[in-house]
């Protein structure tokens, strides 16, 4: 599990630099007065659609990520088993999007739509844990 946090995290971090790339483009500094409004706004679609992609690949990292939180969860016996259920169903859902981006980007729209309930199973666990909290099973004391 850390080991794919530990990737995602400097992907994540480095695909900012194409926002801040994009913004740097639309303000227009001085030394960006050699470019045309047309091609500065060109430039600023061209680094949000690298951002864009590069949310893809982390994507794949944040879904694996799920896989074994889920099971550990579903383990855990203080948690509800149906969220680790939902966790391992969320693991699938972001390497879905990832591949449908690359591979078949004219069905992102269809395959966003879908993926989006499963992404719920995050949700569900963070309200779980700030709401209820887990809860330990008593210990038994022999005496």
């Amino acid at each position: 599990m850390v080991a794919l946090v530990l990737v995602s995290v400097p992907i994540a971090f480095l695909n900012e630099v194409n926002s801040i790339a994009a913004l740097v483009l639309v303000r227009g500094p001085d030394f960006l007065s050699v470019f045309q409004k047309p091609q500065r706004d060109a430039l600023a679609t061209l680094f949000l659609n690298l951002h864009g992609g590069g949310i893809a690949i982390v994507q794949i990292f944040w879904g694996l990520w799920l896989f074994p939180l889920g099971l550990l969860v579903y383990r855990s016996g203080f948690i509800p088993r149906i969220l680790g259920v939902l966790l391992i169903i969320n693991g699938f859902a972001y390497p879905i999007l990832s591949f449908t981006y690359f591979l078949l980007p004219q069905y992102g729209p269809i395959a966003a739509r879908f993926v989006t309930l499963p992404e719920l199973g995050e949700l569900w666990f963070i309200l779980w844990l700030l709401i209820k909290g887990a809860i330990p099973k008593p210990c038994i004391e022999s005496s």
